[in-house]
């Protein structure tokens, strides 16, 4: 998987600078449905331009066992059963881009040389079928979330939405990131900049 690479770590709340590790989250005015009142993580912000992973949309047309089966993967234990590891994996819409492949956002206990990046604060971001399979094999990572297809933004067209008062970001944690439940993610990282969604103000600029 080829994404941006950094140059530097943002310090935290910065707005204008490289975004790696920290949290985007659309404004309520934002005008494409794709990423409406969305909440992505950010797994690369350079001058090469950008790619994040949406972690509150939920793919409900298909199931983590459904999934692994179409991949050919096994998903059932020595004694018949489908494992927990399975069954709690969380399937996500990572973005409109490149909506057949699958990222797994991570936590740090699992880590494959040469397909596994480290990101931030513990959280790593692997997009090979092998940890689909330790998965399956209840070998996997504490934490893990499944998206489909990811967010992706090229030179500066994610500093001019910001600019144009669509995003805000703020720090990520993993019990945000990680959290099933997604529909409470909006109004946690909203919180997480300090607003209040039924006091916030539209315009540019009165945020």
């Amino acid at each position: 998987m080829q994404v941006p690479k950094p140059k530097r770590r943002p310090p935290r709340g910065e707005v204008t600078g490289y975004l790696e590790g920290q949290l985007l989250v659309a404004m309520p005015r934002m005008t494409d449905k794709r990423f409406a009142r969305s909440v992505i993580y950010m797994c690369a912000h350079s001058e090469e331009g950008a790619m994040g992973l949406i972690i509150n949309q939920r793919a409900d047309h298909i199931t983590a066992p459904d999934l692994l089966a179409r991949l050919g993967i096994e998903t059932r234990s020595q004694d018949d059963e489908i494992t927990g590891d399975v069954l709690s994996l969380s399937i996500q819409v990572g973005g409109p881009v490149e909506t057949g492949r699958g990222f797994v956002l991570h936590s740090g206990d699992y880590f494959a040389e040469d397909s596994t990046l480290a990101i931030e604060s513990g959280i790593c971001l692997t997009a090979t079928i092998d940890i689909l399979k330790a998965i399956a094999a209840g070998q996997g990572p504490d934490k893990a979330l499944l998206a489909l297809g990811y967010a992706g933004w090229s030179p500066g067209q994610l500093e001019s939405e910001i600019q144009a008062n669509g995003w805000l970001s703020c720090p990520a944690d993993p019990d945000l990131v990680f959290g099933t439940d997604l529909e409470r993610k909006y109004a946690r990282a909203m919180a997480k900049i300090g607003i209040n969604l039924s006091h916030l103000v539209n315009d540019a600029g009165h945020a």
